[in-house]
């Protein structure tokens, strides 16, 4: 195929996809220009294994290290705290095996809201006798119940893992990290919070928060796919994960994904210096997409707590279930409307959403979730409500 080929199906391609409406923000983000930008010359000309001693080498080991310290002012830690990884899923099984593994931990207590990253790892966990797991339970707004967390601390001398979403991937629901930082406290529990949907749309200071591992993934805030972060306290001494190297200080063996790491602190640097405008505009779309669709479309609801302890970029709508519902992603994505039933880790998979299953299992309803970034617009609230008001 000639260039002049390329150029156009790219052009057409780019058009079609300037139609559509993305909704589903939570599964992932649009790469920031910003972000490409910084990242291109590590892609072309600044291309040397961080690991080499010659210039190149140094020059890439000093982007990594640049970057780590970015990471870690933003967040108030440590940058010795701070580890570069593949994403969220991998630093939470790094964070919950070693817990296991090298600090002990006989006992696992989760809940049946997380992200199958950790809840597939807790199990498997499980399912080799290597702990036991229990979950806690949640209150009907999709909370965790704090008063059965600390029941079931005070009920065992058992060293115990707690590893608890700080924001729901599907809900929104937000998680008061330092009330069950402190009940880990008290307890002597060590305490991991999947933090993948809050990195970048939430400030964090974890010198002052009682948590001994974090997690962040690069995609969730329009930085790129294939980084992330995981954080451990500087108290906490544990063994890697992946082995063979010596890769960000033995913790972790592989090439660093360079690009990725740069890329991955220039989107955190952009998302927090813009935090407060970014998140003020978009809750004002979650908030007028609620009224909308309340206005416009009978027997509707709202999974979660919308209004109250709630991650501004997501908002989850039960429906109620019809032969047209039934079909409504799949209606949605031929009118180029994105938008999920869950976790996007899970789309496709016949079962349904776990999330909804555990706070609202209602068979007459049908869950969609609806997620947004700074780049959405009332306009397209309004196009996708009414587009809703013709398929239902």
């Amino acid at each position: 195929m000639r260039i002049e080929e390329i150029q156009s199906d790219s052009c057409l391609e780019n058009s079609t996809i300037m139609n559509r409406i993305y909704f589903d923000n939570a599964a992932t983000t649009s790469l920031d220009p910003a972000v490409l930008e910084v990242m291109l010359p590590y892609m072309t000309e600044k291309f040397g294994n961080p690991s080499s001693i010659y210039s190149y080498g140094r020059e890439s080991r000093l982007a990594i290290e640049t970057a780590r310290k970015s990471v870690a002012r933003i967040l108030n830690a440590h940058p010795a705290e701070i580890f570069f990884t593949s994403g969220g899923t991998e630093s939470s099984n790094t964070a919950i095996t070693a817990s296991v593994r090298d600090l002990g931990c006989k006992r696992i207590i989760t809940s049946k809201l997380e992200h199958h990253a950790v809840l597939h790892t807790v199990e498997h966990l499980r399912n080799r006798g290597e702990v036991d797991l229990q979950f806690v339970k949640t209150l009907p707004n999709g909370h965790i119940d704090l008063e059965d967390l600390e029941r079931m601390l005070a009920g065992s001398e058992e060293k115990t893992l707690v590893t608890l979403m700080h924001a729901n991937n599907e809900i929104g629901n937000i998680l008061d990290m330092q009330a069950v930082g402190k009940i880990c406290k008290l307890y002597g529990a060590i305490f991991h919070s999947d933090t993948v949907q809050t990195v970048g749309h939430f400030p964090f200071d974890l010198r002052n928060t009682p948590v001994h591992f974090i997690t962040g993934a690069g995609h969730k805030f329009h930085g790129p796919k294939g980084v992330g972060i995981l954080y451990i306290n500087e108290n906490v001494k544990i063994h890697p994960y992946i082995h063979g190297g010596s890769q960000e200080r033995n913790m972790r063996a592989g090439t660093e994904n360079l690009y990725g790491i740069v890329g991955f602190s220039k989107a955190l640097e952009l998302a927090t210096q813009d935090f407060e405008k970014d998140s003020n505009y978009i809750r004002s779309i979650k908030v007028y997409m609620m009224d909308q669709l309340k206005k416009n479309i009978k027997g509707i609801c709202f999974n979660g707590d919308p209004l109250g302890r709630s991650l501004y970029t997501v908002l989850n709508v039960s429906l109620p279930k019809t032969e047209k519902s039934e079909m409504l992603l799949f209606n949605l994505d031929i009118n180029n409307i994105c938008a999920s039933g869950g976790s996007a880790c899970t789309s496709g998979v016949e079962q349904g959403s776990h999330v909804i299953r555990a706070i609202n299992n209602n068979p007459n309803q049908v869950a969609v979730r609806f997620s947004f970034c700074k780049h959405n617009t009332k306009e397209e609230v309004d196009a996708v409500v009414e587009k809703l008001k013709e398929l239902i």
